[in-house]
């Protein structure tokens, strides 16, 4: 072999080797690679594993809730038009743990903050009116106001007492436009015969009016049967609640469960005793309604459950009797029918606003014994 074959093949080696040095630098660099995508793969796996598990944790953490004076002030309303708006149902709230004042959901405020007119729309839904300025915005005379209120043609929702201790009868403003559009025939001519004959015997349907839609917002509130019956309770004094309800244990269940306003009661000892009077009816007519509404209540009542009682046991409680003019009946013979209202409706007709919500026929009432004014 030549010198010159020799060079050639040795360079030959070299770059055998040369290759096989840069093949294997190239595989190497090709699992460092893979070894590097996989890891930044795993870290993105480990993140979006963290991220779900921050989400669940976020989804599960109760909603943020603020109080009634904060939520008040966010919606841009006074505290008693916020406290009057949650009694219409208007604003949502939610029990405090632990049972302290109720609170507003951030969410709900958002919602009321979203809706067309804020802030103006939800301060006019609550604005309220007293008979002077209620009387201005239907165009009449205050004298005629007061005697279309004093009919039910015009129905209370909330009240105050003046320096005199009297109290003194709040309307929506929005109520009293819907009634001026409705019965504009009231607002001009003679009164109606049939409301004058009512007025003339001394009738206010205002306390009645109030009692029946205040009864009638708080069961919206609740589908609990013996929340329900409590409010339909409310509206009888204790001899009249223990004629219906004869369980002493029940009796005290409902004044358990009977629900308050939703914050507090008024504040002063004047204000507190004119709620307790006013809640109770006062009118034989009404009082058979109410308690007839008992009744039924506390029938589906016991049927759901109990009352909880000290001796522990669920025996079968005797059915209580309600009397009535024509007698004694026993609950177990009461049976709603389906046409039957559950509270009376206060229209303005001819005959008076107030005499269209007397029940006629021979529904639960007449069954019952009952006998309209003036019957023999």
């Amino acid at each position: 072999m030549t010198v010159r074959e020799v060079f050639r093949a040795h360079a030959g080696s070299q770059g055998t080797d040369t290759r096989a040095q840069a093949a294997r630098a190239r595989t190497r660099g090709t699992r460092a690679i893979g070894t590097s995508a996989r890891g930044d793969a795993h870290a993105e796996d480990v993140g979006t594993e963290a991220e779900g598990a921050a989400g669940r944790t976020a989804s599960a953490a109760p909603a943020a809730t603020v109080a009634a004076g904060r939520a008040a002030q966010e919606l841009g309303i006074r505290r008693a038009e916020f406290e009057l708006a949650v009694h219409l149902g208007l604003i949502a709230v939610v029990g405090a743990p632990g049972g302290g004042r109720p609170r507003v959901h951030e969410e709900e405020i958002a919602r009321l903050r979203e809706q067309p007119g804020f802030p103006d729309g939800l301060a006019e839904r609550v604005r309220t009116v007293g008979t002077a300025e209620g009387a201005a915005l239907l165009g009449i005379a205050p004298a005629r106001f007061t005697r279309l209120a004093r009919a039910g043609c015009v129905s209370p929702v909330t009240f105050y007492l003046n320096r005199y201790r009297a109290v003194v009868w709040l309307y929506l403003a929005d109520e009293l436009a819907a009634f001026a559009a409705r019965e504009p025939a009231l607002l001009a001519g003679r009164t109606p015969l049939g409301m004058r004959s009512l007025l003339e015997s001394g009738a206010d349907w205002r306390p009645r009016n109030w009692r029946s839609q205040r009864i009638d917002r708080l069961l919206n509130r609740t589908k609990d049967p013996w929340v329900r019956t409590a409010v339909q309770a409310s509206a009888l004094d204790p001899v009249q609640l223990a004629e219906v309800v004869d369980d002493p244990y029940e009796r005290a269940y409902l004044v358990r469960v009977r629900p308050e306003p939703v914050f507090g009661r008024p504040g002063s000892l004047a204000a507190r005793e004119a709620m307790g009077e006013l809640m109770l009816a006062d009118d034989p007519d009404e009082i058979l309604w109410r308690r007839v509404n008992l009744t039924l209540e506390l029938d589906g009542a016991r049927e759901d459950r109990p009352a909880p009682c000290p001796r522990g046991d669920s025996a079968t409680r005797a059915a209580p009797a309600v009397r009535t003019g024509a007698g004694t009946r026993t609950v177990t013979a009461l049976a709603a029918p389906a046409a039957e209202p559950a509270s009376p409706p206060a229209g303005a007709r001819a005959s008076g606003c107030a005499a269209a919500g007397v029940p006629t026929g021979k529904g639960l009432l007449a069954r019952l014994g009952w006998r309209g004014r003036g019957a023999e």
